[in-house]
């Protein structure tokens, strides 16, 4: 058994801990709400061009995009979207375990597989796992803008369009709510434009300018930025809610640690009272 000694000074480390874990919760509380504050200000945007895409779905129009051509599907390439830092549960874990099945998946239909990634516990993970990396940035920070993966996009959109593989998926985490946050895998390339009932019956288009390829092509791009933008944003909003999660079990576990070491090092503080209390009886009876 311990010394009463020894108690103490675990005793008093794990207080230290608990500490720790108590600001970083509190931290990570805060800074969710601000995420989630840029994901609402994000979110007018995105659905604005989302509605001037499914616009085009009723347009026929004359040029015909590589963003929108169906592939045979031989190569694929995952946007794998993660956090920076760790300290936030299985949220990671769980991500890469999803890719990982996909992965699986392809080598089984004979598809290869390519990654372009965001945030350095993915680049940490693939630099143990081995794969063929093509783009990556990491350390966006708690407000993270479009200029700092834009480089990523670029690079991957490139690839595509050179036909180096034929589909795009985006792997990011999705904020359910604070306690819940799930792997989300999505394709963004070929866009898959949402057909709905329409009320045209007579072939029509838009009126470009200065062309429809020009409109067009800049027009995917804005969008496949702001389908990345908005999963980076959103997953850290889940980083944020998994780290609050995480570090408050981490000060509840500390606190019934605490509570049994105290327990024991009272047993012990007892037990020493009442063996110095025998000594003395028994020493008072020999006398």
């Amino acid at each position: 058994m311990s010394s009463s000694k020894e108690i103490r000074t675990q005793i008093s480390s794990i207080q230290n801990t608990q500490k720790i874990t108590k600001a970083m919760e509190m931290v990570a509380a805060s800074k969710m709400k601000k995420v989630q504050d840029q994901m609402n200000k994000a979110r007018p945007f995105a659905e604005k061009i989302t509605n001037v895409m499914s616009h085009l779905a009723h347009a026929h129009p004359e040029y015909e995009s590589e963003f929108l051509t169906q592939r045979d599907v031989r190569k694929k390439c995952y946007i794998i979207i993660s956090s920076d830092r760790g300290l936030c549960g299985g949220l990671n874990n769980n991500l890469f375990k999803q890719v990982l099945e996909e992965i699986s998946k392809d080598k089984a239909k004979g598809i290869e597989s390519t990654f372009s990634l965001v945030g350095n516990k993915a680049s940490s993970f693939f630099q143990r796992v081995g794969g063929n990396v093509i783009a990556q940035t990491s350390h966006l920070g708690d407000k993270p803008t479009v200029e700092q993966i834009l480089g990523v996009i670029t690079k991957t959109i490139a690839n595509y369009l050179e036909k180096n593989f034929d589909e795009v998926y985006i792997v990011y985490n999705t904020f359910v709510n604070t306690v819940s946050q799930l792997p989300n895998l999505k394709k963004i390339l070929p866009i898959v434009i949402e057909e709905k009932i329409s009320t045209y019956d007579h072939y029509w288009d838009y009126l470009y300018e200065p062309d429809a390829e020009e409109v067009l092509e800049s027009l995917f791009t804005r969008y496949i930025e702001s389908l990345v933008y908005r999963a980076v944003v959103e997953n850290l909003a889940c980083e944020q809610a998994s780290r609050m999660v995480a570090m408050k079990s981490a000060s509840d576990n500390a606190m019934d640690l605490i509570a049994e070491l105290k327990l024991i090092y009272n047993k012990n503080r007892q037990a020493a009272i009442t063996q110095e209390i025998s000594e003395i009886i028994s020493g008072a009876a020999a006398l």
